[in-house]
């Protein structure tokens, strides 16, 4: 049973940066409510303030107003709640994969006896058992990411925050990677909220997409994602006959201009100017109601 009480709540928060030069509003009065093991991904303009809202939901930076509440709890600095995965894996070259795993409950403390079973455990559901012994320069780069998300496992958050995990991968490793890390989360029971640029993995990927406006970032939309046919894997979720519309949809609502022209009035064919191939936008058909 799905608690009342949102599992991440952002009340009205804003960050301003202040340096020698001057004062920079990076946020402003953002509003949001995150439910126990909703899968929200969160979309906007470069420099928008999506990173910095991840650091401010992890404790890492302090709002300048507002507040942010966990399980209720206003929040107070980091919190062993929340696991961070950054879009480079920063495994440590010098110590094996099965080391790297098991880092984060080091610097928590925890006792290696106790935590083997754990991380033995998890080493073995996600194909990673039979690399424990090596080095992260014997890995894929799809391989490393894997283990940078069991490395935040390990330490049992319940919420994830995942800031453009596979930004630094290739096209095809990425859409298997994110089915993967699909699976893996939706097992675990997690809270995600996951910053990304890709309009096509947010859809995909998320119960929700969040739009940011240009700097100061504020909430421009709240997009809730649903399938005839249910949540998908990721992959074939693109092959849906809605991903299309949500696709569009988002992509207006980031309002990004080239030479002047909104996007909303830019045509773009499929294949043409777009990271993605077959997922830039086209005119729509027959839109879900």
């Amino acid at each position: 049973m799905v608690s009342p009480v949102p599992k991440v709540e952002i009340d009205h928060v804003s960050m301003k940066y202040l340096t020698l030069e001057g004062e920079t509003e990076a946020l402003q009065d953002i509003c949001l409510s995150i439910a126990e093991g909703e899968f929200v991904s969160i979309v906007g303009p470069s420099g928008c303030g999506k990173s910095t809202l991840l650091s401010l939901i992890s404790g890492l930076l302090k709002p300048t107003r507002g507040r942010i509440l966990i399980d209720g709890v206003p929040l107070q600095g980091i919190t062993h709640k929340l696991g961070y995965m950054l879009q480079q894996d920063y495994l440590f070259e010098w110590r094996t994969i099965y080391n790297n795993v098991i880092l984060g409950l080091e610097i928590q403390g925890k006792d290696k006896r106790s935590i083997r079973r754990q991380v033995d455990d998890l080493l073995q559901r996600y194909g990673l058992w039979d690399f424990r012994h090596h080095y992260p320069h014997q890995l894929s780069g799809g391989m490393r990411q894997r283990v940078a998300l069991i490395r935040t496992l390990a330490i049992n958050p319940d919420i994830l925050l995942l800031d453009e995990p596979f930004a630094a991968l290739d096209y095809q490793t990425r859409l298997y990677l994110e089915d993967e890390v699909a699976t893996i989360l939706k097992g675990e029971g997690k809270t995600v909220i996951l910053v990304t640029h890709d309009i096509s993995e947010a859809v995909a990927m998320s119960d929700r997409v969040i739009v940011l406006s240009r700097r100061p970032g504020r909430v421009k939309a709240d997009i809730k994602i649903m399938f005839a046919a249910g949540r998908l894997m990721p992959f074939a979720t693109r092959k849906a006959p809605e991903f299309r519309h949500y696709f569009n949809r988002i992509w207006e609502e980031l309002d990004i201009h080239v030479e002047g022209t909104p996007a909303s009035k830019t045509k773009q064919l499929p294949g043409q100017g777009c990271p993605n191939p077959g997922t830039c936008p086209v005119p729509e058909e027959n839109p879900p109601a």
